[in-house]
């Protein structure tokens, strides 16, 4: 195999295939990328048999062929080599020489017809949406998923697909978030949980422009992702998603309007006093028309007013900071409205016409404060 293509080129399909290397493997073939000039085309593919990148890059092919070359050493020196066109080469016995102006390395690949190739999944009906809603809905749930496995659906996101509308989903056992968005066309009613790794490395990868779209193709193992010239395949996390409309409720006793920034930079500086690891909560107390925020923890106290709207009773409860700080974060509206029933009930923000909500449960702030 012989092609040359520019390192720009080259390290941008490396970056995008990237994500899909494993870090922990029994199966040295999986820590590689596979180089694939054996058409017309040059295609990077990498693959952790859970989630499987491809994507074409631009370079000339003097002599076709296919490669395995080790992930981290072939993204190293790709990585450090000058911005000039880059050769890549290779013999019978898999040494490969990588030459870009006067810098040569010789590495010893793989066989590519070792590597395990992503799954061809049969493409049917295809979901379009722009690549910037996509990057946006999932920096608007993906902080709620859950960190570890101990149950596998809160490690994925709900993707429910009904006529014109996406809704994703996700929870950790202590909040909830949910986007709802309106798509061009109606498509059939398809209910899957998507793998949070597979969502955080597409968004990493998603350039995210308004005007170009994402086709995503759901099948009952696998979802795909296509957009540019760029392939994404992962596997789907098998199980019957949590019945989250038993946790929704439109009921409230208080119902408050506040300055997002006002309150996301109140909480943010509260934390300040708050170690990592202590589980001291931020408590609201919300009367006429403001609300009162105090921490108190082993570091100190503090305290602080915000005006606000509100309708119905006052009302005193706690919450983990966090939660609230990432909920914030990722809301664009200026004012924000928060729906409360009792100090034990869960919290909402969300807007009219509930495109977001966000699920907040109180913590037991007498219990905590002890």
């Amino acid at each position: 195999m012989k092609l040359i293509c520019s390192k720009q080129n080259l390290l941008y399909g490396v970056n995008i295939v990237s994500k899909a290397v494993p870090t922990r493997t029994t199966m040295a073939i999986l820590e590689c990328i596979l180089i694939d000039a054996s058409t017309n085309e040059i295609k990077l593919t990498a693959n952790d048999m859970e989630l499987g990148i491809e994507t074409k890059i631009e370079g000339q092919i003097e002599e076709r062929g296919i490669i395995a070359l080790d992930a981290k050493i072939f993204s190293e020196i790709v990585r450090k080599l000058p911005d000039s066109d880059v050769t890549i080469e290779t013999d019978s016995n898999f040494k490969t020489t990588i030459t870009c102006e006067k810098a040569k390395f010789n590495i010893v690949g793989k066989s590519g017809d070792d590597f395990s190739y992503i799954p061809f999944i049969e493409r049917n009906e295809s979901v379009h949406i722009s690549q910037f809603t996509l990057k946006e809905v999932i920096r608007q749930t993906i902080f709620s998923i859950a960190d570890n496995d101990n149950n596998k659906l809160m490690t994925g996101e709900l993707f429910e697909i009904n006529e014109n509308e996406l809704k994703v989903v996700s929870l950790d056992g202590h909040r909830i978030s949910i986007r709802k968005i309106q798509l061009k066309e109606n498509y059939e009613h398809k209910k899957v949980v998507v793998p949070g790794k597979t969502l955080q490395e597409v968004s990493k990868i998603l350039p995210g422009n308004a005007d170009s779209e994402v086709d995503i193709y759901i099948t009952e193992n696998h979802i795909v992702f296509e957009f540019d010239n760029t392939t994404v395949v992962s596997r789907l996390i098998e199980g019957e998603y949590f019945k989250i409309e038993q946790m929704l409720s439109s009921d409230y006793e208080t119902k408050v309007k506040i300055n997002k920034r006002e309150l996301l930079d109140c909480i943010d500086r509260a934390t300040l006093l708050v170690k990592e690891g202590d589980k001291k909560p931020i408590i609201m107390n919300v009367t006429d028309d403001s609300v009162q925020l105090k921490i108190n923890s082993f570091i100190g106290s503090m305290d602080e007013e915000i005006d606000v709207k509100k309708d119905g009773k006052d009302i005193l409860i706690g919450f983990n900071p966090k939660f609230f700080i990432d909920a914030l974060r990722v809301i664009d509206d200026e004012e924000v409205a928060l729906y409360m029933v009792n100090p034990k009930a869960p919290c909402f923000i969300k807007d009219d016409d509930e495109t977001y909500i966000y699920l907040i449960l109180p913590v037991n702030f007498n219990a905590a404060a002890n």
